[in-house]
């Protein structure tokens, strides 16, 4: 008889019975928690991120990403082993943060543009946290310091990227996805002649077309402020009373063979659900002073994302036979290589002088969630998506023009 089974149901028997008991006992506690997480959601979460997931739906709907898609393919499959669209699955998932790059990734798998395994490669590495959260919420707001955001930020995307390289031999044997090609047409007609392929395939007229693209969008934005509050009510109950001292207390006595502080458990056992407060907690040890070390963490908490973002990209992703597994394992690897990342950068950037000046006044800001905030959100996360597409197309130009004229490239 295996365990397993048995075993996970009891857990989550466990877990639910917890949490119900919990709201029964404070349920001012909860009432508050979850106020607090319906704000982050309505106020931050929301305004920003339902603008970028309405439009990413019209520009699959319009064939765009499959003009995209036909210009990246050169560059995206032979270093990360997914096909062109995963580009602008790429540029969206690191400019905009997590969800956004797995909710791109599965709408390509619904529409068959990608196999399983590539679906599974893209999710993995398309998501990140986004620069606002980096630099104002984290930099600014837990460590009162913006050039801080440059560390952690160039952890979180370089780790991104290293991740989306060593995973393209995951699942390796599997099937690619293969395209219909114009051999006797240049790149750019065969881009345009995808996407108007892709838009008469499409059948959907635009009326049509809009309102599949509000409701979707408006559906993930509500699953995405289900689990915030959802998340923030377990982070309550599970750091307080006796429960939070049967966590901290094996994890301190582990914390000590490393030579750091016992304080740390308690953020360690946060960082693992939900990412802010986990920061918060670091921010406020002001007994430890090892920014070093205290940045590296940083990094690998905002490189994991926290249970809370596990849990809805495995809803996202469970309308496909995309796997959650892996996703799992290889954002443990991405917070690892984001950790060791900063802790190696520490010193060499150090030794450069950074002004905060130098940083956008938008990035000097903790989110607030005022009309304010949105009007600069969107066209801030609008650029980095352009600027992360323009590098991809110039790399991919770049190797369009080794492969013509270099016998390496094109064996």
């Amino acid at each position: 008889m295996r365990l397993k089974p048995y075993f996970l149901t009891i857990l989550f028997a466990l877990v639910t019975l917890f949490m119900v008991v919990s709201m029964i006992r404070y349920p001012q506690a909860a009432f508050d928690s979850a106020l607090r997480g319906l704000k982050i959601w309505w106020d931050v979460l929301f305004p920003s991120l339902l603008p970028f997931l309405v439009l990413s739906e019209l520009m699959i709907g319009f064939g765009v990403v499959h003009f995209m898609g036909v210009l990246l393919e050169p560059f995206m499959r032979p270093f990360f082993n997914v096909p062109g669209t995963g580009g602008f699955v790429m540029a969206m998932g690191l400019s905009s943060g997590y969800p956004v790059g797995p909710k791109l990734a599965t709408k390509l798998r619904e529409q068959k543009l990608v196999t399983r395994a590539e679906g599974e490669r893209l999710v993995c590495f398309s998501s990140t946290s986004d620069p606002l959260f980096i630099f104002g919420a984290v930099a600014v707001g837990f460590f009162h310091d913006a050039t801080l955001g440059i560390f952690i930020a160039s952890a979180n995307y370089l780790g991104a990227i290293i991740l989306g390289i060593l995973i393209r031999f995951h699942d390796r044997k599997a099937p690619a996805t293969t395209y219909k090609r114009d051999k006797d047409l240049s790149i750019l007609l065969r881009a345009f002649r995808a996407m108007h392929r892709a838009r008469v395939q499409d059948k959907r007229p635009l009326g049509k077309l809009m309102g599949d693209a509000v409701l979707s969008s408006f559906q993930t934005m509500f699953v995405i402020g289900g689990f915030v509050i959802l998340f923030s009510v377990m982070m309550t109950f599970f750091t307080m009373g006796v429960f939070a001292d049967v966590l901290t207390v094996p994890l301190a006595l582990f914390l000590s063979f490393f030579q750091l502080p016992a304080e740390l458990s308690q953020a360690f056992i946060i960082g693992f659900f939900e990412v802010t407060q986990s920061m918060k907690s670091i921010g406020e040890m002001t007994g430890w002073t090892d920014l070093q070390m205290k940045l590296t963490i940083a990094s690998a908490f905002v490189a994991w994302g926290g249970i809370s973002v596990h849990a809805q990209v495995a809803s996202i992703i469970g309308s496909t036979d995309i796997r959650y597994k892996p996703y799992f394992f290889y954002k443990l690897l991405h917070a690892f290589l984001a950790g060791a990342i900063t802790f190696v950068l520490w010193k060499p950037l150090n030794k450069l002088v950074f002004h905060e000046e130098t940083i956008p006044t938008f990035l000097r800001t903790v989110p607030n969630g005022n009309l304010e905030y949105t009007i600069q959100a969107i066209p801030t996360l609008g650029f980095y998506t352009l600027i992360i597409l323009c590098i991809l197309f110039v790399c991919s130009a770049l190797f369009i023009t080794m492969k013509k004229f270099s016998p390496f490239f094109r064996g």
